[in-house]
């Protein structure tokens, strides 16, 4: 996974609107975005500004694809 930034919230709905069923993704309120690295060029060729701010540490990326919250151990 790829961590990106969007430069307004306006390029930032539109990216989301255009992974949304393409690709999965994880948002953060932190402003930034991790994507599979396919997705850039995806991104790129529909003409949606970002700006890769690196790959996604270890944490973002297990919390990206296993949620949250793991089930207590019994």
């Amino acid at each position: 996974m790829i961590q990106v930034r969007f430069p307004d919230s306006e390029a930032e709905r539109k990216a989301l609107g255009f992974l949304a069923g393409r690709f999965s993704f994880k948002t953060y309120a932190a402003g930034y975005t991790l994507v599979p690295e396919s997705a850039l060029s995806a991104l790129a060729v529909e003409g949606i500004t970002f700006t890769v701010e690196g790959p996604a540490r270890y944490e973002q990326y297990v919390s990206a694809v296993r949620g949250s919250s793991a089930p207590p151990l019994q």
